[in-house]
């Protein structure tokens, strides 16, 4: 068996704009989360940012993703970031010249999240045409790499920035960096001539291919099961951040520094979980037997996770990190390679929704909770929902779900 080679061409330029735009995200993220509050003093203001952000992803990516289906997926991806630049570039030099505007402010966030919503769809639909076949599961473990490494270099350096340089010229800076990556994406060479449609499209044609995605949906029992799934567990883990917030403000003995070394000691598992993804090969026919146990096992250090002592709270959150990143480089690899190409964007966009969606509703079921229950058993309810979605649709489904993890890339690198 010959192991295909990842660090192509195209692989390193997709890898390098995705770096040099993530670093301008977190940089610029950080500035932001302080900008709101700093301005207002109101944590209402802060939330509803967060909400209107979500908006887009609840509907846009399911309009654009027949139109990307269609057309090159590699401008889409372009346009994102130069759009991106040109309104960053915009809300910087408007906090330099002129006063801070709330309404203003939501408006621009509402843009920028349309157009992140469209420029992660088509990322998601690209990327696995830049893996060679034959090795998805190392393209995928330097994607999930990525983020943990970035996020710990550049979230003390953003704040080193915030106190000297300001939001305005921090936007600035994340809005050259998001040129730059579109400069570098532009390099990349991709055929895609079967998707420059030149006829008319109509309503009855977007229409058609909405119903092909959701005929396509509804036959993949498999495929359907491992989205409902992940909507369930990324809709707990979201309102599982505003518990655990409150639990170490409130709790005593606690601190907010004690919670901010839980993303640390997170992101180190991720990284060291997405580097032995990277360096071992998982047989197809283990990947389903391997994603059903970490689901297992994280499920259950999630319930137990606020009763423990401090230092091993450190302990499981590392831990999950570490099995996070394996079960999740097996699964993005796997479905991306399952879904047809030419239905790829379509199908990554109900996903979108569906985890949003998710999201949105467990957040809330989680802050009601938070009101009426101890924060321990709020956290310990939400692994058991986690854990009982992975019996019901990950077990209770197994052969469909099997079929999806084990479509294989074994023969396609013999």
């Amino acid at each position: 068996m010959k192991e295909a080679k990842l660090w192509t061409r195209n692989f390193r330029l997709v890898i390098l704009a995705s770096a040099i735009g993530t670093v301008g995200a977190i940089a610029g993220g950080f500035a932001l989360a302080f900008l709101v509050f700093d301005e207002t003093g109101s944590t209402l203001a802060s939330a509803l940012i967060v909400a209107i952000q979500l908006l887009p992803h609840l509907l846009l990516p399911v309009l654009i993703a027949p139109f990307m289906d269609r057309l090159p997926r590699k401008s889409f991806l372009v346009a994102g970031d130069i759009a991106n630049a040109v309104l960053l570039a915009g809300m910087g030099l408007w906090l330099l010249f002129f006063n801070f505007s709330y309404l203003g402010y939501l408006a621009v966030s509402l843009l920028l999240a349309c157009i992140g919503a469209v420029d992660e769809l088509a990322f998601t639909s690209i990327y696995p045409e830049l893996i060679p076949e034959g090795a998805e599961q190392k393209g995928y473990a330097v994607s999930s790499m990525l983020y943990p490494v970035l996020k710990v270099i550049m979230t003390p350096l953003a704040a080193v920035l915030l106190d000297t340089l300001g939001v305005a010229w921090i936007l600035i800076a994340q809005s050259g960096l998001s040129f730059a990556a579109a400069i570098t994406e532009s390099f990349i060479h991709l055929d895609e001539t079967e998707r420059q449609h030149r006829t008319p499209y109509s309503l009855q044609a977007w229409a058609g291919d909405i119903r092909e995605a959701v005929q396509y949906l509804k036959e993949e029992r498999g495929l359907r099961s491992v989205y409902e799934y992940m909507a369930v567990t990324n809709g707990v883990a979201s309102g599982f951040s505003p518990i655990l917030v409150a639990f170490f403000r409130t709790f005593p003995g606690f601190t907010a520094a004690m919670y901010s070394a839980f993303s640390v000691v997170e992101f180190a598992g991720r990284t060291i979980g997405s580097v032995l993804q990277y360096r071992i090969k998982i047989p197809d026919k283990k990947k389903y037997g391997l994603v059903l146990f970490v689901y297992q096992v994280y499920e259950s250090m999630d319930m137990c996770l606020l009763w423990l002592p401090y230092p091993l709270m450190l302990v499981n959150r590392g831990i999950c990190g570490f099995l996070g990143s394996n079960s999740a480089i097996l699964r993005s690899a796997a479905v991306q390679r399952y879904i047809p190409e030419k239905l790829r964007s379509r199908i990554n966009a109900f996903d979108d929704v569906l985890i949003t969606a998710g999201a949105s509703v467990f957040s809330l079921m989680m802050g009601f909770l938070g009101e009426i229950l101890d924060y321990r058993w709020c956290v310990t309810i939400g692994g058991a929902i986690a854990m009982l979605a992975s019996w019901l649709l990950i077990w209770g489904r197994r052969k469909d779900v099997r079929r999806v993890y084990e479509t294989g890339d074994d023969e396609m690198t013999q």
